[in-house]
């Protein structure tokens, strides 16, 4: 059975390991926020009445990138190659899902990263995983019934908790979910595959990153309009560096508490709100033995209206918030180069996402976004064009702290303001199973960059998905 994934440049993240240029930092978070486009493709649902259903499909991407980061202008060449698998066995009771990946990345001469104008992709196990449905188990051969719905979950799989501020990211974990009287309590232990990007990148590494997450979170699913949610994550850094800097330590251990709710404050207007305050312990610069206390926070409020129409316009707004530090003079999420004296570190560093812009795409740290937008179907009633979407964002990008870093390094007047961002949307799908995406985006720097650093940065994204 074929599947048509609509994807806003999914599957590209062979640039994932771009070396420590910090040039690449928003080209990294590029891509990471085209992959979480595209990870709804991996959601399946099958049948739960069959006593055994299985289901197998993939998909084939080209896109190419074509941008200015404020340094010189790039080109990029991917083609993905993702094949998926799933099964479900005794109505239900056994649940499996895996999705292989293969993938060519290819720069024009002389404009990549790391000086490798063409690199192989996997093929690697991309998601994986196994779900034992307790509940029904005992039902069905102990004649249990009881209240409490017990799954449980082991694999390679994406972790969202909360809205996903906090963390969003692919974990090898395991995973229990309980739920009982609308309270859905979800466990879990996971660490980062080995392939994940450091957000350390001044650290020398070996085998890019190895976190250790251990999550609780709570829901309340007993409102109509409303889902509330509470959370704790601990994250334990164990990368190891390769090769050893003597003087310099990079270990960066966090906790956070979060809380917030999505659903609908009337009809047709939706909401997405998360509070997430972090402590923990980091390095500074050349600091290898004292270690710097965490305490800072970051917030994220959406709201959304959807009219009832043909066309099918939305609108929706947004503001981002992510403390920073005016001791990081040098990145805002980095040890070398970061915290310059032994005080507390208010930069919130985080392991989620949001849309931070297609060119700009900043770091959620030391920075304030604003984010205005909206789609809509411009021919519903044609039949070649009723699936073409259109589409607007608007970003205005503001540090939290004036002196202090963001990710992106050229950044470095002492001034608040960072510029402004529109990005254009189209996606078609052309048939059942082909789909064209085209995103233009253009980032003008304000005043936070001097005068050598304010030419306008586009971005050009375009690729076609074809489905199987």
């Amino acid at each position: 059975m074929a599947y048509l994934v609509l994807c806003g440049g999914a599957a590209v993240k062979a640039q994932l390991s771009l070396t420590t240029d910090p040039s690449s930092n928003a080209f990294l978070q590029q891509q990471i926020q085209r992959e979480q486009e595209s990870r709804l493709a991996a959601e399946r649902a099958l049948p739960m009445t069959q006593k055994f259903a299985a289901d197998w499909g993939g998909w084939f991407d080209w896109y190419n990138f074509t941008f200015y980061d404020g340094i010189r202008h790039r080109v990029e060449w991917t083609y993905d190659l993702r094949l998926w698998a799933n099964f479900q066995v005794d109505e239900g009771i056994n649940e499996g899902y895996a999705r292989m990946r293969l993938g060519w990345v290819h720069w024009n001469q002389g404009t990549s990263y790391n000086y490798n104008d063409n690199d192989t992709i996997g093929p690697n196990l991309e998601r994986g995983w196994y779900q034992l449905d307790i509940t029904k188990a005992l039902r069905k051969y102990a004649g249990v019934n009881s209240p409490l719905s017990l799954r449980a979950k082991v694999g390679r799989d994406l972790i969202n908790v909360g809205s996903g501020y906090t963390v969003s990211t692919p974990l090898d974990h395991v995973q229990l979910q309980a739920e009982m009287y609308n309270f859905e309590t979800t466990f879990v232990v996971g660490k980062t595959p080995g392939s994940t990007p450091n957000i350390d990148t001044s650290r020398p590494v070996a085998g890019e990153s190895n976190r250790v997450f251990w999550i609780v979170e709570e829901r309340y699913k007993g409102f109509s309009l409303h889902e509330p949610f509470v959370y704790y994550v601990a994250q334990r850094d164990h990368t190891r560096e390769d090769p050893v800097d003597l003087l310099q330590n990079f270990n960066y251990d966090s906790d956070y508490v979060g809380f917030g709710s999505t659903g609908q404050i009337v009809r047709n207007l939706r909401y997405n709100t998360e509070w997430v305050f972090e402590n923990g312990d980091s390095y500074g610069d050349r600091k290898f033995l004292h270690r710097n206390e965490i305490h800072a926070w970051g917030f994220d409020q959406e709201l959304e209206y959807l009219f009832s129409h043909p066309m099918q316009p939305r609108v929706s707004a947004e503001y981002m918030f992510a403390s920073g530090d005016p001791d990081r003079l040098g990145s805002p999420t980095n040890a070398e180069g970061g915290n310059i004296k032994g005080h507390i570190d208010n930069s919130f560093v985080a392991f989620g996402f949001r849309d931070t812009g297609l060119s700009y795409a900043p770091r959620l740290s030391n920075i304030q976004i604003w984010k205005l937008g909206g789609s809509f179907l411009p021919a519903p009633d044609v039949r070649l064009l009723k699936n073409l979407e259109l589409g607007l964002n608007v970003f205005i990008y503001a540090k939290n702290r004036t002196n202090a870093a963001v990710s992106d390094p050229l950044a470095s007047e002492n001034s608040a303001y960072l510029g402004w961002e529109t990005d254009y949307f189209m996606n078609y799908r052309i048939t059942s199973d082909l789909a064209l995406t085209v995103r233009y985006g253009l980032f003008f720097p304000g005043s936070a960059y001097d005068t050598h650093n304010q030419d306008t940065r586009p971005f050009l994204l375009s690729g076609i998905t074809w489905s199987f």
